[in-house]
C-alpha cells in the first residue's frame, strides 16, 4: 500500500535513526514526544501554523503508536530503524476568504531494511501469518499504511486535528518544558474514540488483546523476552507500570522485568522493588500490593495488585500491575488479567523447558566431536564444520585427528545417514570406536572391517527389536593414517574410503587426482572387505577430504561435483594454506547454490609443510 496523497503542505520533517535493540522503542518515544511537545509549547510567532492544534492527547497517541510500530520493527525485521515525524497543515476551510479552521496532520513513519518481511497486522498477504500490534494503530489513526521500496519498508500513520479544537475536550495545555503526564492509555474504539474504563474494553476488546498476547508469547523460547513482551503489552494498556518476578532454582525470586509508562522511573522503581522481594508466592489474583515510593503515584495515591504466575501446578513467579489513583478491578478485568498471567506463566514454563533441553543437548553434542584437532608434525590441518539444523552444534557429519605415537597420526571424516538425534548418537559411537580400534593396533583396512561388522550387527538388532519400521543406519567414512619420518620432509599417507567422496590429492603443479577408490558403505554387508591406498604427501602437497554436503550441493538440476566440479574448486585454491583452502571450499559450496545449504557440510584439509627455500649466499 502506498502512502495516501496529502493535501497538506509539509512544514517540518525530522528524522532519527535507531539500532534494532530493546532501547529502540524508548528512543523513538522520546524523540516523538520531545519534538511534538516543543512545537506545541513554542510561542505562536515561531511555532508555525497548526502548532495550536497539537494537544497533549494527540502527543500521547502519537507516542503510543510510534512505540507499537518500532517494537514490531525490532521484533520482526531486526534491522536498523528510521523514525520520521512530519508536521503538516492544510488551508483554511474556505481558501478564498481564509475563514474556517485549518486541519493539522502529524505523520509518523517507521522504516526498516527488511522489505521482504511482511508487516504483522491483520493477515500478511505474502505469508498468511496472523498479524500483531497494528489493531491499535488502525483504531486510533486517521489513516495508516505500508510503503514497499526495493530496500526499505515503511509503516506510517497520520493523526489529524483541527486548529483550535484539541483532540481531548477539556484538556489543559501543558506548560513548555513540563514533565509529560503519566496516564493510562485507555482502550480505543473507531477513529480514536477513547473509552474511559478498562471494564468496557475488557468486554469488547479483551478477546482480541488476549489473542494478540497468545500469538506474541507462543513463539518465545527465552523467559526474559517473554517477560519483556508481557510488560510492554500491559503498559500502558492496563496499567502505568508492571513488574514481573520469576522463581529461581534454590528458592526465592528474581526481578526479571520492570516497565513504566514514564521510562525515567524504571530504574528507581526497579531499585525500590528489589529492596523488598516477595517472600511467599501469591495465591489469589488481584492481591493488593504495597505501592513503591518510586512509582510516581499521583497526589490521590496509587494502587498495585499482584497476580500469581502458575503453569502445570508449578509456581513460576508474580505479576504486579500498578496505576496512579485507585486501580478498580471489576470481575471482567480481573479474569482478563488472570488469562494474561496464565499465558505468561505457560510461556515462561515452555521457555525454561526449552533452555533445559537445549543445555542437555549441547552438553551431549560437545562429546560427539573432539575439542580440537591434534597437531601433526610437518603437516598443517584445518577443519570447516557446519551442521545442518538450527541450534545444532553436531549433526550427521563427524571428524577427528588423533595421535598414535611413534610419529603416527590417524584422521577420519564420516557421515551418518540422517540428521536426527539418533544419527547424532551414531557419530559419537563411530568416532570413539575408531579410536579404540586404532589404539589396539588395527590398521586402516582392519578398522574399517571391524566398524562395518559393528554397524551391520547394530542395524540387524534394530530391525529385530523394532520390526519393519526400524531404520537401519548406514555410515560413510574416510579413514587414514599419516606417518612422519623425522629426516624426510612430508608424510606417508594410507587412506581408504567406505562409501564416502574420495579424498583429492593436489600436487605442487596444481594437478589433482583421487587418492582412493570408492567402496561399499559401512553397515550394509558384514562380509565386505576394504582396501587402502598408500602414497607420499610431499612438501607443499594437499589432501582434501569433504562430505557429500559439499559434493552434492545443488543448483537446479546440477550438483557441485558434476563434471569434476570439486577438482576445479580445489585447483582454484592452489597456493593457499590449509585454513584458507578449507574456507575457499566452504565458500564455493555456499556460492554454488542460491538457497540455504540443506545438509551438514564438512571440509578437512591436510597439507604437508612446503619445502624450505635456502637463502642465496
Amino acid at each position: 500500500m502506498a502512502a495516501l496523497s496529502s493535501p497538506y503542505a509539509t512544514e517540518s520533517v525530522s528524522r532519527k535513526g535507531l539500532p534494532a535493540n530493546q532501547l529502540a522503542a524508548s528512543g523513538a518515544r522520546k524523540f516523538v514526544r520531545a519534538l511534538l511537545t516543543e512545537r506545541a509549547g513554542a510561542p505562536p510567532a515561531t511555532a508555525g501554523p497548526g502548532a495550536a492544534a497539537i494537544s497533549s492527547e494527540l502527543i500521547h497517541t502519537a507516542v503510543l503508536l510510534t512505540s507499537e510500530l518500532v517494537t514490531n520493527a525490532v521484533m520482526y525485521a531486526g534491522t536498523d530503524i528510521d523514525v520520521t515525524c512530519r508536521l503538516e497543515h492544510g488551508p483554511p476551510a474556505d481558501p478564498e476568504t481564509g475563514a474556517g479552521r485549518a486541519k493539522v496532520g502529524v505523520v509518523i513513519e517507521v522504516s526498516d531494511r527488511h522489505p521482504a518481511r511482511g508487516v504483522r497486522g491483520g493477515v500478511d498477504a505474502r505469508t498468511g501469518e496472523p498479524g500483531y500490534g497494528l489493531q491499535l494503530v488502525g483504531a486510533l489513526a486517521e489513516a495508516w499504511g505500508v510503503t514497499y521500496r526495493k530496500s526499505v519498508k515503511t509503516v506510517w500513520f497520520r493523526l489529524e486535528a483541527t486548529e483550535g479544537e484539541p483532540a481531548l475536550v477539556g484538556a489543559a495545555p501543558e506548560p513548555r518544558g513540563a514533565e509529560p503526564p503519566v496516564r493510562l492509555a485507555h482502550p480505543v474504539g473507531q477513529r480514536g474514540q477513547v473509552r474511559g474504563h478498562p471494564a468496557e474494553w475488557a468486554d469488547r476488546g479483551g478477546p482480541s488483546f488476549l489473542a494478540e498476547t497468545s500469538e506474541l508469547l507462543a513463539g518465545q523460547l527465552d523467559q526474559d523476552m517473554v517477560t519483556a513482551l508481557a510488560a510492554q503489552l500491559l503498559v500502558p494498556r492496563l496499567a502505568d507500570w508492571c513488574a514481573i518476578w520469576l522463581s529461581v532454582e534454590g528458592g526465592g525470586m528474581q526481578l526479571s522485568r520492570v516497565w513504566h509508562v514514564d521510562e525515567r522511573r524504571i530504574n528507581p522503581l526497579r531499585a525500590d522493588l528489589e529492596s523488598e522481594p516477595p517472600v511467599d508466592m501469591v495465591r489469589t489474583a488481584g492481591t493488593p500490593w504495597p505501592w513503591p515510593d518510586c512509582a510516581g503515584a499521583a497526589p490521590s495515591g496509587g494502587s498495585a495488585l499482584a497476580f500469581p504466575l502458575v503453569a502445570r501446578d508449578t509456581d513460576l513467579g508474580v505479576l504486579l500491575l500498578g496505576r496512579s489513583g485507585h486501580l478498580q478491578m471489576t470481575d471482567t478485568v480481573v479474569r482478563m488479567v488472570e488469562d494474561v498471567a496464565r499465558r505468561v506463566a505457560q510461556a515462561v514454563f515452555t521457555a525454561r523447558q526449552y533452555t533445559r533441553q537445549t543445555t542437555i543437548s549441547l552438553a551431549l553434542q560437545r562429546r560427539q566431536l573432539p575439542a580440537s584437532l591434534a597437531s601433526v608434525v610437518g603437516v598443517d590441518t584445518a577443519i570447516v564444520y557446519e551442521p545442518h539444523g538450527e541450534g545444532q552444534t553436531v549433526g550427521g557429519d563427524f571428524y577427528d585427528v588423533f595421535p598414535m605415537g611413534d610419529r603416527r597420526w590417524c584422521f577420519l571424516l564420516g557421515d551418518v545417514q540422517g540428521k536426527d538425534p539418533e544419527a547424532m548418537s551414531v557419530t559419537g559411537l563411530a568416532r570413539h570406536l575408531v579410536r579404540l580400534l586404532a589404539r589396539e593396533g588395527h590398521g586402516v583396512e582392519s578398522v574399517l572391517g571391524r566398524l562395518n561388522l559393528a554397524m551391520a550387527e547394530e542395524s540387524a538388532e534394530a530391525v529385530e527389536l523394532g520390526g519393519e519400521q526400524a531404520t537401519s543406519r548406514f555410515l560413510s567414512l574416510l579413514y587414514g593414517e599419516l606417518e612422519v619420518d623425522p629426516g624426510v620432509p612430508g608424510a606417508r599417507c594410507t587412506v581408504a574410503s567406505a562409501g564416502h567422496p574420495p579424498p583429492l590429492h593436489m600436487f605442487l603443479d596444481g594437478a589433482v587426482e583421487a587418492a582412493s577408490d570408492p567402496q561399499m558403505l559401512l553397515g550394509i554387508d558384514e562380509g565386505t572387505e576394504y582396501h587402502a591406498s598408500s602414497f607420499d604427501l610431499a612438501p607443499g602437497e594437499t589432501l582434501l577430504c569433504v562430505t557429500d554436503g559439499v559434493t552434492e550441493r545443488r543448483c537446479g538440476n546440477w550438483q557441485l561435483d558434476d563434471n569434476d566440479g570439486l577438482i576445479e574448486v580445489l585447483k582454484e585454491g592452489v597456493g593457499l594454506g590449509a585454513k584458507a583452502l578449507a574456507e575457499h571450499v566452504r565458500r564455493a559450496a555456499h556460492d554454488f547454490g542460491t538457497g540455504p545449504v540443506e545438509d551438514d557440510l564438512s571440509v578437512l584439509v591436510l597439507q604437508a609443510a612446503p619445502p624450505t627455500v635456502e637463502p642465496r649466499s
